[in-house]
């Protein structure tokens, strides 16, 4: 009896209410109460999907992860690496109107996660799962200490999506493709860095 009472409400469904509450107000906004009013259902909906407020944050927070993750996927790598790598780096980033909310969203997500185990746990398996990723490019192209650099050209690509949500005057989308343009650059140098790196130390 309690499955029909709640069918017209999926999980899907309150993860989407969630993304758009966080993309607005963070997820301080996010309570039980603001989710049920935004996907059009009650209290007691919600609660039937998520026994806690923590759970369906893992769940929304993986649902981003798995849309993301796709359109990292379809990335053409067979082409320039230069190309690819601004190609799915470039989603991470706040170029448009989409990305930006998906950007203030993952940002709320970091915080939560200093204070949430399973959310931490999310947020670990994705960045692996993207350097890796990025390291299995460079590789491929023989870039020398390949993991490093995909840890670098990550941190560089996370750092700038926080600074461009907090300070949007700062970091037009031009600025933000130019940069990420450079980062990539230099990341692709290869040898003649490394060695320039080892004989300097």
């Amino acid at each position: 009896m309690r499955e029909r009472r709640y069918s017209s409400t999926s999980p899907e469904r309150l993860a989407s209410a969630l993304f758009d509450v966080a993309a607005e107000s963070g997820l301080e906004g996010a309570s039980v109460r603001e989710i049920a009013k935004r996907a059009g259902v009650s209290i007691g909906a919600v609660q039937h999907h998520f026994s806690t407020k923590d759970e369906m944050f893992v769940f929304a927070l993986r649902n981003l992860v798995d849309k993301l993750l796709m359109r990292l996927k379809a990335v053409d790598h067979s082409g320039d690496p230069a190309q690819a790598l601004f190609s799915a780096m470039s989603q991470l980033l706040p170029l448009d109107e989409a990305r930006s909310r998906e950007a203030h969203v993952m940002a709320a997500f970091a915080v939560r996660a200093a204070t949430s185990p399973s959310l931490a746990e999310v947020r670990r398996k994705t960045l692996f799962t993207i350097r890796t990723g990025l390291s299995a490019v460079l590789i491929r192209i023989g870039i020398p200490e390949a993991e490093t650099r995909a840890a670098l050209l990550l941190a560089t690509v996370d750092g700038l999506a926080l600074d461009a949500i907090g300070s949007p005057a700062l970091y037009p989308s031009e600025y933000l493709e130019h940069a990420l343009d450079i980062q990539i650059a230099m990341i692709l140098q290869g040898a003649d860095l490394l060695s320039s790196v080892e004989l300097a130390s």
